[in-house]
């Protein structure tokens, strides 16, 4: 049985961001001691507002990274049964960029399903530190298929349900990410649906993650991406203020 340690999802953020995490606490201790060493206002106070300001990416992006990977309800899968509703349960894909840490535990969730997982890395264009970081702690899982994220080697018409978690906001164009759409249209079956999670380009991610909230998608980014593919949204819905749950299907 797949089991998640207590603090599994915040370590496994700041292992693998680890150099800005350690930049923000090298600046967190010497802004304090410049702080308390130097009686200067005019040096206090920048100092001061770069404690503050480490403090609050160190603490509260990590918290909220807590909140989001360890204490909601993302990998207790218990928002499975809103997202793939009446969905038949045949065949099911699954598909990362080259940090999979959960298709071992949504497997197990899911039962005795037909399993297939994609894994999109690819190495010339995924170059951030991060992923690679993550490839080499999380490698991929016995079975996984290379495929790129545009040509997937999956049947026409063959697959029930497609997941994509917290994974393909890594295609960082829309033509990109329009592409993965259009493909799980051809490999999706008439009454399937893609269900994917993603973080948003919005006011929550930016208060959680400062500028790091970049890395992410707006909503209206991904709608034209899976309008554009052909496909359209079933239903939206939020696992916590940060993360949200977009399930789409054939028109």
């Amino acid at each position: 049985m797949n089991t998640r340690g207590k603090w599994q999802g915040m370590m496994t953020i700041a292992r693998l961001n680890w150099p800005f995490y350690v930049a923000a606490a090298l600046v967190l201790i010497g802004s304090g001691c410049v702080f308390i060493a130097l009686p200067w206002r005019e040096v206090r106070l920048v100092s001061g507002l770069a404690f503050a300001g480490s403090a609050y990416f160190l603490f509260g992006s990590l918290g909220v990274s807590h909140q989001v990977y360890d204490r909601s309800d993302l990998y207790r899968w218990h928002w499975l049964q809103r997202a793939l509703g009446g969905a038949f349960r045949g065949q099911f894909i699954f598909c990362h960029s080259g940090f999979d840490e959960a298709s071992c535990s949504l497997r197990e969730r899911l039962g005795d399903v037909g399993w297939l997982v994609l894994d999109h890395f690819d190495e010339r264009r995924m170059t951030e530190a991060s992923i690679r970081r993550a490839r080499r702690m999380f490698p991929p899982v016995t079975g996984t298929l290379p495929a790129n994220s545009d040509q997937w080697p999956v049947a026409s018409k063959s697959a029930d349900v497609i997941f994509g978690l917290l994974a393909i906001h890594e295609l960082r164009s829309e033509n990109e990410r329009s592409a993965w759409f259009a493909e799980a249209l051809r490999c999706l079956r008439q009454d399937g649906r893609v269900v994917l999670v993603e973080h948003a380009r919005d006011l929550a991610n930016f208060l959680a993650f400062g500028p790091g909230f970049l890395h992410f998608h707006s909503p209206a980014s991904w709608r034209r991406c899976w309008e554009h593919a052909g496909l359209r949204a079933l239903d939206e819905f939020r696992l916590t203020p940060w993360l949200r749950v977009f399930v789409i299907g054939l028109p």
